[in-house]
């Protein structure tokens, strides 16, 4: 080997490992996004309608996008630290909102993420709640009863817009909340849905 030779050899090298490192975090990044819409694109095709909730203490069943997923009751949405890690078992009920089956607005929020790099650590339950629409049902079991919403709205807000975490209507209602545009914190999504009695 000349001594022409040796730089484009290591200059290749570099070349080469850049290369793959940026695939796999394109890979890590988008992973969980794939993961959730491809169950979303089965889902539709098989018509699976039995989804069984992980427990009936506190869960969510969202039939659409066969989604299921126990709730962790009473965690502080604006302490960082202690939803991210509740967000990797589950999804989580906000601090001062109601609980099922009470006067006012149950509000329930997955996928918050701290950085891109980590979107897959964190429950992708929420990912595809985007896809509901009006009409779409969403059922949450508590203490041993199925309550269940339809859903009115959805819209994407900013990270600072806290109403959604307050009685909106004079009907109970439900609020679920994701990161916006998935694997980020520049907005949030909002799924809002009525109990029917």
């Amino acid at each position: 080997m000349t001594k022409s030779e040796k730089p484009k050899k290591v200059f290749a090298f570099v070349a080469n490992l850049l290369i793959i490192i940026a695939l796999l975090l394109i890979y890590l990044i988008f992973a969980p996004v794939l993961s959730e819409e491809t169950k979303y694109q089965v889902h539709k095709i098989t018509r699976q309608v039995n989804l069984i909730p992980p427990n009936y203490d506190f869960s969510i069943v969202i039939p659409k996008i066969n989604a299921v997923a126990p709730v962790i009751a009473n965690v502080d949405p604006f302490n960082q630290k202690e939803f991210l890690n509740v967000l990797k078992k589950g999804v989580a009920h906000a601090k001062g909102t109601v609980l099922p089956g009470e006067n006012g607005n149950v509000y329930i929020f997955a996928h918050s993420t701290d950085a891109f790099y980590n979107v897959g650590a964190y429950n992708a339950v929420f990912y595809l709640i985007g896809k509901l629409e009006q009409g779409d049902e969403i059922f949450i079991y508590y203490q041993g009863k199925k309550i269940t919403y339809k859903v009115y709205d959805k819209k994407v807000v900013g990270p600072a817009d806290t109403r959604y975490l307050y009685k909106l209507t004079d009907k109970n209602t439900l609020t679920l909340q994701t990161c916006y545009p998935p694997g980020t914190t520049l907005r949030r999504l909002v799924v809002l849905a009525e109990e029917v009695k």
